[in-house]
């Protein structure tokens, strides 16, 4: 048996379809926020970034560990030399003390090429340092700008989620106002052709977006007003009011 439903009920189902389309369009402006694409954005600088604070901070500790490796190195040379004098102090073999004395002088260039190589390191450190300190400020900045992005973001989506959950409300109960075949029609060729009704105004179908056929309005017209009819080019169900061109 065909289904058959007020002209009333019908025409109200365009209201439904218009709360469908809110839904919708809520849903598009929740996935297209400016503040996606900033925080891509800002993501991507984040990669690049994070390198630079790694290798960074890789080149200070590594400075830094080679200037104690050369701090330790001079202790162990000055202790050496000490080591040295002290028994220069108290020998009393000729050949003893020439070979102290020849060590002291091996261990004081010694000593005076780790002071270069240290003094070259320190004088480095300064520059690393500066580079560690830039790149984490950089970092700081970027992940507060990150932050604040996020903070827009899910503002925007919590009104968002607000204006959808109104609107689903609304939808909810005007559904249940309708006949239920109707509705059960309606969402079938919604989920099929993304459409549930369509409006017929000057022969044209709104979901359709073309004029329909002289042929198709033929059998529109002999049609009862309360019979439910499907548009030949949307697949939507077809409202029909004054405004129709009949």
């Amino acid at each position: 048996m065909a289904l058959t439903a007020s002209p009333q009920d019908q025409a109200r189902l365009l209201d439904l379809q218009g709360l469908d389309t809110r839904v919708r369009q809520i849903e598009h402006r929740a996935t297209a926020l400016p503040e996606h694409a900033e925080i891509t954005a800002l993501a991507g600088q984040g990669v690049a970034l994070r390198s630079r604070l790694s290798a960074a901070t890789g080149a200070w500790e590594d400075n830094q560990t080679e200037i104690r490796r050369l701090e330790s190195d001079v202790e162990v040379v000055e202790a050496r030399a000490k080591r040295d004098r002290d028994r220069l102090q108290t020998s009393t073999s000729v050949k003893d003390v020439q070979a102290l004395e020849a060590e002291l002088v091996s261990l004081a260039k010694r000593r005076s090429d780790l002071e270069d190589i240290e003094l070259e390191l320190m004088e480095a450190a300064e520059g690393l340092r500066a580079e560690l300190d830039a790149a984490q400020v950089e970092h700081a900045s970027l992940q507060g700008r990150i932050g604040l992005a996020e903070q827009s973001r899910d503002a925007a989506l919590a009104e968002l989620r607000a204006e959808q959950e109104q609107v689903e409300g609304e939808r909810e109960r005007l559904a249940a106002s309708l006949p239920e075949e109707l509705v059960a029609l309606y969402e079938k060729q919604r989920a099929r052709y993304g459409y549930g009704a369509s409006l017929l105004r000057a022969r044209v179908s709104s979901a359709a977006g073309v004029a329909l056929t002289e042929s198709d309005l033929a059998g529109i017209r002999t049609a009862a007003p309360d019979a439910v009819l499907l548009c030949p080019e949307s697949q939507a169900i077809l409202v029909r009011t004054d405004e129709s061109g009949l």
